[in-house]
């Protein structure tokens, strides 16, 4: 069929498994007259809009007295909304190489880590995948001076350039002055060419010309310090790029986030007193005995001054940390702060030197936990988001690292995961210390109780403050004045040639088994004027209005959406597709309403809970949920790679037995099961931010350990509609399905993108992670939304989606989208198609950020406390010191000299902690 079809395309009519009463019932020309009557009644609905319209204008004082009935009340409120703007056409991602900084390698060390096919390697993986052709190329640029001059000495400076003509010898005898540094004629020209191509990157990227960026660049710039060289590197780029855009640019706030595996202590020390540079740093450390063995790598410093809580170190104290350990530190601790830092721009300091197989950091981190990580941030700064290469040196990992972090940045769906195991207990430790130090300073970190003095927290390093006794750190008395040489001999070439290829058979199968298939359709949509046919025959402006799927379809059409996605062919839900959650004989009983006369009708109605039926209903009901079926079908085939279903009755209250609260057949609880039956899926996640409870989900799938459901919903103590404890945190499943229903019910007043937010961040994704889904449907009720009428929520546009961005990182970007509720007309065709838009691969729209209520961080609470038993991302929820409050105590009480004093108490009184 044609992908960019009318709405009055033929609907498939599929009779496998009907019974003959059914195939009566739905025959083509009940069906055709169906949708005649839905596209009739919208005509009719548009000229009553306009004569009233036309009425008010003539006698204002006419709808004054209409203000007085319920239901003109609703229909006004349903109209109001906020103002949307149009997503931005989307720009591509820049990409930055140049051979020219290929040229310099090691003189006396063949074999150096550090070598010109870290960039020429990586730059050709991705060109093997197609992946160099669809950037926007960016034309390398050397660096000036006054570049060079914002964060480096002119003294440095000028001790460079000598270095161009110097020969191999001198060249040779002045590296042995630094810290693991090799010099060779080329290198001022190419460190001046990583600058340059870093800043113009970065300035393309803020002026729009590219909405991100990947710079493939060498040597390295984050150990470069003020007036020395470092670690392979000369001149700190990123740090450079920073302090352009706070100073020159107009920026306001940067994030720099360092996950190369060693830390970048010259970009630490350039900001460690500016709060308008936040750096985040994930690095090996080992109790300082890893390099560069620095006291000031730990969790403890933390800034300086106006500058003190924007210095983040995540130190890793063990080798072999693994995807599980990284994407824990990016959900418990890098996602909550750089949402609440809200920056204008994130540079990344992306070594790769953590990923599998390097020999220097002994890490495991998987090429795929990469194009994880990158997605992650690009929710931020409206997806202004600028990769420079630092380290990394075991070329195939490096090479496809650096490969899935550009298919990231480009808008190619994540690489699914394995389902993430247990965070290794120093990992824990850590991330408990690094909490444990910054939440004075950031409101984010509300997770965690706080113990008294007497207590101690199960992780014991927590309970103490660093450093560990006996730790060797380099210092200006111990440090040396010459540094080694790197061997020279063939036996050291040997040793280094074995130690790079041991993992190449691990890596090799890591990348047979990532698919890297993307479906020709980045996303379909399906939609039925025929579903209008619906409606409410004795409740005038009831809030479940046909125009409800009308506003969304229309507002799609006019942002452009429709013209970039695939159109699906809308069809009828089958018995035995409906009968996986429902009964036979409510099936029966819907089908044989059809034909009931209006008083039958209305008596069949009023057995139901909060619910209206006409003779249509029953087409209606099975069209919204055949058109998910539809989407389901054009998604897992490989036609289409996510999914948008504008369909309406909604349906995730309709228990296996009754219709309630507006809906009749469960069509995402169907979908489910339609994959796991149809396709072979083992792990559906289904997400329902409807504001209600999904209590018939809830029910169909209570003991099923395949299929886990999520609820965002209001509950208010259980008087908010379906007005049952269902909801609560504790009903957790039962059976086999135990911890794989999971409720976050809000409680005392209206919520919104904060508190939705949150949750996401502490519940909805760490578990989705664990629990590795690979379909995964939203019921997207958008009632939560600013506006409507039932729900009383706040929930925006763009809290919409950047829940839709968080999501589709999951099951290979695998996500749709179905209509639930929702009844302002504004608010929910606004939220569905800036969800729409995420899908596509929009840039995420500004979500400026606020302080979740306390209630909320209680419910959120609640739940953690409630699941914590059952998975094991959630083991962060424990006690731990209060930094703060001991703080005052402890300047509060002078200490006695003779005192004795260990742990948090003496690191009170040796730092004044304050």
């Amino acid at each position: 069929m044609d992908d960019k079809g009318t709405d009055e395309t033929e609907v498939e009519i599929p009779t496998e498994g009907l019974s003959a009463h059914s195939a009566h019932v739905i025959h083509r020309e009940r069906l055709e007259r169906v949708k005649r009557q839905g596209r009739e009644r919208r005509k009719q609905e548009e000229k009553r809009k306009k004569e009233e319209q036309k009425k008010n204008l003539e006698n204002p004082e006419s709808s004054e007295s209409d203000d007085e009935d319920d239901a003109y009340l609703i229909e006004q409120l349903t109209k109001m909304g906020i103002t949307v703007n149009k997503p931005e056409p989307p720009e591509g991602s820049g990409l930055v190489y140049d051979d020219r900084m290929a040229t310099f390698h090691c003189l006396w060390d063949p074999a150096f880590a550090e070598k010109p096919e870290r960039i020429t390697e990586a730059f050709a993986r991705c060109s093997e995948l197609r992946l160099v052709e669809r950037c926007m190329r960016i034309e390398a640029q050397y660096g000036t001076e006054d570049q060079v001059l914002l964060l480096h000495t002119e003294a440095h400076l000028e001790k460079l350039k000598e270095t161009v003509d110097m020969s191999r010898e001198a060249l040779k005898k002045l590296s042995a002055k630094y810290d693991s540094i090799y010099l060779h004629q080329a290198t001022y020209e190419a460190s001046l060419l990583a600058l340059g191509s870093t800043v113009e990157l970065m300035e393309q990227i803020l002026k729009k010309k590219v909405r991100n960026g990947l710079a493939i660049i060498r040597p390295p710039g984050h150990h470069a310090m003020t007036e020395e060289f470092c670690g392979y590197c000369f001149i700190n780029q990123v740090a450079i790029a920073a302090k352009h855009a706070v100073d020159n640019l107009g920026l306001k706030r940067v994030l720099i986030v360092d996950w190369d595996v060693h830390h970048g202590q010259a970009t630490q020390q350039m900001f460690y007193d500016d709060p308008r540079v936040l750096y985040f740093s994930i690095h090996r450390y080992e109790y300082g005995k890893y390099w560069p063995n620095l006291r000031e790598s730990d969790y403890d410093f933390i800034g300086e001054g106006n500058g003190k809580g924007y210095n983040v170190n995540v130190p890793l104290n063990k080798v072999h940390m693994n995807d599980t350990d990284y994407l824990a530190i990016f959900h418990q601790i890098l996602m909550p702060l750089a949402h609440q830092f809200s920056p204008d721009l994130v540079l990344v300091s992306s070594g790769y030197d953590a990923a599998i197989g390097c020999p220097e950091g002994e890490m495991r981190v998987s090429p795929v936990a990469y194009a994880h990580m990158t997605h992650m941030l690009m929710s931020l700064a409206e997806g202004r988001v600028c990769i420079c290469l630092e380290g990394g040196y075991c070329i195939k990992s490096l090479s496809e690292a650096v490969a899935l972090t550009l298919r990231t940045l480009l808008g190619d769906p994540c690489p699914i995961l394995p389902a993430m195991g247990d965070p290794c207990h120093s990992i824990t430790s850590t991330i408990l210390n690094v909490i444990k130090v910054l939440r004075p300073y950031w409101s984010c970190f509300s997770y965690q109780t706080e113990l008294t003095w007497e207590e101690l927290c199960p992780f014991e390093d927590v309970n103490e403050m660093p450093p560990k006794p006996d730790m060797p750190f380099v210092t200006d008395e111990n440090r040396p004045k010459e540094f080694p040489i790197m061997y020279e001999f063939e036996e050291g070439v040997e040793e280094e040639y074995i130690i790079q290829h041991k993992f190449d058979p691990v890596i090799d199968q890591l990348i047979a088994e990532t698919s890297l298939v993307t479906p020709p359709n980045k996303t379909c949509i399906v939609y039925d004027e025929g579903m209008r046919a619906h409606h409410a025959i004795t409740f005038r402006a009831h809030p479940e209005d046909p125009d409800r799927v009308t506003s969304i379809f229309d507002k799609h059409a006019e942002w452009g959406l429709l013209d970039r996605c695939l159109r699906v062919q809308s069809r009828l839900a089958t018995d035995g597709e409906i009968q996986t959650i429902h009964s036979a004989a409510y099936i029966e009983q819907m089908q044989a309403s059809a034909e009931l006369s209006p008083m039958d009708l209305r008596n069949l109605q009023h057995r139901f809970s909060s619910i209206y039926m006409c003779p249509e209903t029953n087409v209606c009901a099975r069209m919204a949920t055949g058109c998910v079926l539809s989407v389901t079908d054009s998604v897992l085939s490989g036609q289409s790679n996510s999914g948008v279903a504008v369909v309406r009755p909604p349906g995730h209250h309709a228990e296996c037995t009754k219709a309630m609260g507006f809906c009749f057949f469960n069509s995402v609880a169907v979908a489910a099961k339609y994959a796991q039956n149809k396709f072979g899926l083992k792990r559906v996640l289904i997400v329902d931010w409807d504001v209600h409870h999904g209590n018939g989900t809830q029910h169909s799938l209570y003991e099923d350990p395949s299929i886990l459901f999520i609820s965002l919903h209001r509950y208010d103590h259980g008087s908010f509609y379906p007005t049952t404890s269902d909801g609560n945190h504790d009903m957790t499943g039962s059976g086999d399905g135990n911890g794989y229903n999971v409720n976050i019910p809000f409680n005392e007043g209206p919520k919104g993108d904060a508190e939705y937010i949150a949750a996401f961040q502490q519940i909805v994704m760490p578990i989705a992670y664990e629990f590795a889904p690979e379909l995964v449907l939203v019921s997207a009720g958008f009632d939560a939304a600013l506006g409507d009428p039932l729900g009383g929520y706040h929930v925006t546009p763009a809290g919409y989606g950047h829940m839709t961005h968080m999501l589709s990182s999951l099951a290979n970007g695998r996500v749709i989208i179905v209509l639930e509720g929702g009844y302002n007309l504004t608010s929910i065709a606004n939220s569905m198609a800036t969800c729409t838009s995420m899908l596509l691969g929009d840039p995420c729209p500004y979500l400026p950020y606020q302080q979740p209520q306390e209630s909320a961080v209680k419910s959120i609470n609640n739940t953690l406390d409630s699941h914590k038993q059952f998975w094991k991302c959630l083991k962060f929820r424990v006690a731990i010191p209060d930094i703060r409050s001991k703080a005052e105590e402890e300047e509060s009480q002078p200490v006695s000299q003779e005192a004795t004093c260990t742990g948090l108490e003496a690191f009170y009184v040796a730092q004044q902690w304050k």
